[in-house]
């Protein structure tokens, strides 16, 4: 057991950062009469809001140290409490239940689960001997029942009494329990277990205060170790940037918090930087599984049934490949103070840094906080990389870039994400965030605006324009070409040189165009760098192109459609000339529908005029000469008819060749 228990040990205290403890854990030791008190020695902070916190000690034989905890961490002790008896054993760990109240008060016999009245108390005992004070009197017998009786109370009202049947020596007496001014329960053991519940009802109010026992077994003096994981607060840092002439200066704190209910007494404090995966699950609350209730039934006798035997079953590249720092200052000047700042001259860093796998810690040694307070722990006294820029995106502010600089990682260690503040030629120059910095990266940080230099922003709008085209399948596609433009025009009003970065908003489907390559993008925008001479201006195009193919569909699309393409220059002239057979073919077939439809038309204004005949042949006599004018007029007529529903047929047929001989050439027709 003693090497299980030492290898998990070892197992956390690697994950942990060297068994360094963790801080904000509300543990506190709780040393009492017999019990040996296991001090906190180590305390690991993780930026993820938990923590490793470590008690070492010397026990001495049979030992036994209690722990506090609250109880939302009770959880996260019983998941992670690592345990060691260096020459001993650790015999149990106790800690007080916590079953839900309601099913602990159910388990008495004295339900008071519901707060429950006096006559409703005294129905649950029915059966129970009790004994009562009256006014004028002392009885004593068994409870037979509680009802409820109505009484007059004036003017046709009436209200409800409690009444008590409870049964004496001397028979049943029904006793008003408004009257009744003491109970006392005969039966010790259900008075025991009213005293019971009630104490539960009181314990359950201190809900922060849930005491965990460990019991090490063994002989003579020795060391023991305790561990575990909690939720604490999450460590923060700040930072000081000082930016020099030549060089840069950075101060970081690291910014912690003591919310135990003890003293850190020379502690080895652990700052990880780093986001291991925790979770909370509930241990603590007993867990019951509802299960069904079944009937017993009733079977005759069966013969046991014989079974058969079975079978067995680009990357993206830095910013800039080498940083200078500029010697030029940016804004506006600031009036000096009396001395010039250096936050590395004479505060040292309290912490050693180290990468632990893929977390990195800051690592302090005999640090002393008392319980509920905080303090700064300064842990990066660096020099670090640093170019002064002015950084200009349209959407922050149209006219000024902003003063600031690109830091680069110099100085070996994983700078997590905070809040800057910056000094420059003596003086404050503004407040900045940056990201979490791994060491040799880069990231751009700003501070202040700066008023000496202006940038104009000028769009000159989209063009489109055809690039090429081919025919595939019958289907002309176009590709065309839009092309965006922006201008920046800055200048530069101060008296020395400055490195302008202009952000420029990234568009998805386009691509940059005659433009200076970009010395970082970011998946919302380029960023381009010039340096811009004093008292001089300079101007930067942006080119952006994209281009789209347009389908056209040759045999359904219009003759004029179709031929305004043949005049477009950008396209192939073998394009050009299919197009215009294509246009050629559909204008003869669409000469072709129209004499069809003429022909059309014509029977059908005679047919029309042939009903109108009939139905006046019908009113007239067949003896007069208008009837014989109509009856001519009919024969001649039909005779049209005839002659126009052959020349129809002679068309129907035209039209339906020239429509498949269209077809057919367009079907296969592939051209660029």
């Amino acid at each position: 057991m003693r090497r299980s228990l030492r290898a998990l040990m070892l197992s956390t205290a690697i994950l942990a950062g060297g068994l360094c403890g963790l801080n904000a854990s509300r543990a506190a030791v709780a040393p009492a009469d017999g019990k040996t008190a296991v001090p906190v020695t180590a305390v690991v902070l993780f930026s993820s809001g938990v923590g490793y916190f470590q008690h070492a000690g010397s026990v001495d034989g049979d030992a036994v140290t209690t722990l506090q905890f609250s109880a939302k961490q009770i959880n996260d002790v019983l998941k992670s409490l690592v345990l060691q008896d260096m020459g001993g054993s650790v015999s149990a760990v106790t800690y007080a239940s916590q079953d839900p109240l309601g099913k602990t008060l159910k388990s008495f016999q004295v339900d008071v689960t519901s707060n429950p009245s006096l006559d409703q108390l005294l129905n649950q005992l029915r059966g129970a001997r009790v004994s009562l004070s009256l006014p004028s009197e002392q009885i004593s017998g068994t409870i037979l029942g509680v009802e409820k009786r109505t009484k007059p109370a004036g003017s046709n009202k009436t209200y409800d009494v409690p009444v008590l049947n409870i049964v004496t020596d001397a028979g049943i007496r029904s006793l008003e329990l408004p009257d009744v001014r003491d109970v006392r329960l005969d039966d010790p053991v259900l008075q025991a277990e009213l005293s019971k519940a009630l104490a539960a009802l009181a314990a359950s109010r201190d809900q922060d205060k849930k005491p965990v026992t460990i019991h090490f077994s063994g002989k003579g003096q020795r060391q023991v170790l305790i561990g575990y994981v909690v939720e604490t607060p999450v460590w923060k840092t700040s930072y000081r940037l000082v930016l020099g002439d030549k060089d840069a200066k950075l101060q970081g704190w690291a910014i912690v918090e003591n919310q135990t209910d003890n003293d850190w007494n020379d502690v080895q404090l652990g700052l990880v930087s780093g986001r291991p995966i925790s979770f909370i699950e509930d241990l603590y609350q007993p867990l019951y599984v509802t299960r069904p209730t079944v009937q017993p039934e009733l079977y005759s006798g069966l013969l046991p049934p014989k079974y058969p035997a079975g079978m067995a079953g680009e990357g993206r590249r830095e910013a800039l490949s080498q940083m200078q720092s500029d010697r030029t200052a940016t804004g506006a000047a600031a009036p000096a103070m009396p001395m010039t700042l250096n936050p590395t001259e004479s505060v040292a860093a309290a912490a050693s840094a180290a990468q632990i796998g893929e977390l990195f810690q800051y690592t302090v040694g005999n640090v002393s906080l008392p319980r509920q307070s905080s303090a700064m722990i300064p842990i990066v006294t660096d020099s670090i990389q640093a170019q002064r820029l002015s950084i200009y995106n349209p959407s922050v502010l149209p006219r000024n870039p902003l003063n600031g600089a690109r830091l680069k990682n110099t100085t070996g260690k994983h700078l997590l994400g905070g809040p800057l503040t910056v000094f420059d030629a003596g003086s404050y120059a503004g407040d900045a965030q940056i990201d979490n910095l791994p060491p040799e990266q880069s990231r751009l940080i700003s501070y202040g605006i700066d008023l000496q230099m202006l940038v104009d922003t000028t769009s000159a709008g989209r063009t489109d324009e055809t690039l090429t085209a081919k025919i595939v399948n019958g289907v002309l596609q176009v590709s065309h070409q839009y092309i965006a433009t922006t201008v920046y025009d800055s200048q530069n009003k101060s008296d020395h040189d400055k490195t302008l970065i202009i952000e420029h908003a990234f568009q998805p489907d386009w691509k940059l165009l005659d433009t200076p390559e970009p010395v970082e993008k970011t998946d919302s925008l380029y960023r381009f760098q010039e340096s811009v001479a004093a008292g001089k201006s300079a101007k930067l195009t942006v080119k952006e192109q994209r281009v789209q193919d347009e389908g056209f569909a040759i045999l359904g699309g219009d003759v004029d459609a179709i031929v305004a393409f043949t005049r477009n220059g950008a396209i192939p002239q073998a394009v050009k000339d299919a197009l215009q057979k294509a246009a050629d073919m559909k204008r003869s077939l669409a000469d072709a529908q129209r004499s069809l439809q003429a022909n059309k038309d014509k029977q059908q204004a005679i047919v029309d005029d042939q009903k109108r005949i009939n139905e006046t042949l019908r009113t007239i006599g067949q003896n007069t000469a208008l009837y014989s004018r109509l009856m001519e007029k009919l024969n001649a007529q039909e005779t049209d008819l005839e002659k126009l529903r052959g020349e129809s047929d002679d068309l129907t047929r035209k039209a339906n060749e020239q429509q498949k001989q269209l077809e057919d050439y367009l079907a296969n027709l592939n051209i660029g």
